[in-house]
């Protein structure tokens, strides 16, 4: 799956266009990124294509701890999406990344994440 295919999926299942799809793949990719070891960000990132890889880089450190409830809050504020946009949005991003890493570093991602993201992966189906 290439980017242009990733930001289309995300569109079509969070009902927006692709460039508001493209801007909210980007800051989900970057609040997944500081709730997520910096090793499984970078395996994630390696199974992505190119212009979305830099959305998933951050510092060696430790993770930061936060719900589901709270990404979705954190991508509202960087996209100035509505609350309910931002909600379909990081499901539906959470869905199209499942269909586009291996099913390995979805389930290491999702480990890390918890039941919460889990119940947003299986909303998004």
């Amino acid at each position: 799956m290439d980017d242009k295919e990733f930001f289309r999926a995300v569109a079509e299942r969070a009902r927006l266009s692709r460039q508001e799809a493209a801007d909210l793949t980007r800051a989900t990719l970057e609040t997944l990124a500081l709730r997520l070891s910096y090793g499984e960000a970078r395996d994630i990132a390696r199974e992505l294509p190119e212009p979305l890889r830099v959305s998933l880089q951050r510092e060696r450190g430790e993770m930061q701890i936060f719900g589901a409830d709270e990404s979705i809050r954190r991508v509202r504020g960087r996209t100035g999406l509505s609350a309910s946009e931002a909600d379909r949005g990081v499901r539906a991003v959470l869905g199209t990344l499942q269909e586009a890493v291996s099913r390995r570093e979805f389930e290491h991602a999702m480990a890390q994440l918890g039941k919460e993201y889990a119940q947003l992966v299986e909303a998004a189906r």
